[in-house]
């Protein structure tokens, strides 16, 4: 059996040598796609050794003041969320292929029940909520289910909003949100670990109206975004990027990046983070071409879902800044993510990134692995955990 170590050489060679090959003009494939010659990546969230059977959230640490415990338990496969105006919490899952919803109508911090509102979907990952409908992403097309928290029993039958997206699953599972002008945000992903499409809907935050027109690219370069959200005061959409495999343990980072406007391009799959051209796709490139990332995260951590806080129970140091929560590493000689963290800007706008919550990853062995993240209405907040099947809230009652 191959191990890690030569897995990674062989990647490293094919690279150097399809580097040295390819003409600047290279022949694309059938799909309008240039392709990595090197070792290929594997659809890496699902890549873990069994994982750890210790759940006791006594594992998990935090900041003084902070505690955490679970607000849902047996959401199989629990991934991207989104909060009704009823407190309602619908999810998504990615491998599992149901969408649920989750009421805790008496406010006791506790989930009342687990809804199944859907079955044997393709890669649900994606939920919103707009005008009391729920729109759900699967891999090729968006559906929408009309009043829904009235019906959580029984489920409208679903209205088909948009089918022409592809229907590639390798980097096709999506996060969807609405934004600040009433558009749909609907990434795609690369349909690859690192590759050249001429199609301009890979790599991409597209966006369309609530009723599936007037698709459009918003932000070019993003190899594999599952998560984004709006500055709460300029409006501003903020995405987290999962960096390519097989460049190293520590190349390239995941990023968070800022952007303001449309037509913004972010550097895959030439630059990576801002400083670092590919080895392959990077020939003839520029990095100062691109927009570099606000942040650089853990490399290959697994960034995943994000939110600013907007809430009022935890400390005021809080307000405005960016959970963002770590699914974890395949592509590493150890581990690194497994956790929930924080972005912080300073008044003068420097930022830092620290651990919030950790603890899913014990002696090199997970037992969770967080997806996303969602403010309550109380200012709790909410992760979900599709490895563990659960929803945690975590809260603070220290002194403020």
């Amino acid at each position: 059996m191959i191990n890690y170590k030569q897995f990674l050489l062989v990647g490293t060679l094919a690279s150097m040598m399809a580097c040295s090959s390819n003409s600047d003009k290279p022949n694309a494939d059938d799909k309008g796609e240039r392709t990595s010659t090197a070792a290929k990546d594997t659809l890496s969230e699902e890549v873990t050794e069994s994982p750890a059977t210790d759940g006791n959230l006594a594992n998990i640490t935090l900041p003084d003041g902070f505690e955490i415990s679970y607000y849902a338990r047996n959401v199989v496969n629990a991934r991207s969320m989104a909060l009704g105006p009823d407190g309602t919490l619908y999810v998504g899952t990615r491998r599992e292929g149901n969408v649920y919803a989750l009421p805790d109508k008496n406010k006791d911090g506790k989930v009342d029940e687990v809804i199944t509102l859907a079955k044997g979907l393709n890669m649900p990952n994606g939920v919103a909520l707009r005008n009391g409908s729920l729109y759900v992403a699967e891999i090729s097309r968006i559906t929408r289910y009309d009043n829904i928290a009235e019906n959580l029993k029984s489920v409208p039958k679903p209205v088909v909003v948009y089918d022409k997206l592809p229907t590639e699953e390798h980097h096709g599972w999506k996060y969807i949100a609405f934004g600040p002008d009433d558009k749909l945000y609907v990434p795609v992903g690369a349909p690859c670990n690192i590759c050249l499409s001429e199609k301009p809907v890979y790599a991409a935050i597209n966006r369309m109206n609530p009723d599936g027109s007037g698709f459009e690219v918003f932000a070019s370069g993003v190899r594999n975004t599952v998560g984004f959200d709006w500055h709460p005061t300029t409006k501003e959409l903020w995405f987290t990027d999962n960096g390519r495999d097989l460049m190293g343990d520590n190349m390239p980072p995941d990023e968070l990046n800022k952007a303001p406007r449309k037509g913004m391009h972010f550097g895959y799959p030439f630059c990576h983070a801002g400083e670092t051209l590919d080895p392959e796709f990077g020939k003839g490139k520029n990095c100062a071409d691109y927009t570099a990332p606000v942040q650089k995260l853990n490399p290959h951590g697994g960034t995943l879902g994000m939110e600013f806080y907007t809430g009022s129970m935890f400390p005021a140091n809080y307000k405005n800044q960016i959970f963002i929560a770590e699914h974890g590493s395949w592509n590493r000689t150890e581990k690194i993510g497994y956790r929930v963290s924080l972005y912080r800007e300073d008044a003068q706008g420097k930022g830092s990134f620290v651990p919030f919550a950790a603890g899913w990853l014990q002696n090199g062995k997970e037992w969770g692995r967080p997806v996303d993240v969602e403010v309550m209405p109380d200012g709790s907040l909410l992760v979900s955990d599709d490895m563990n099947d659960a929803i945690y809230r975590i809260t603070y009652t220290g002194k403020k």
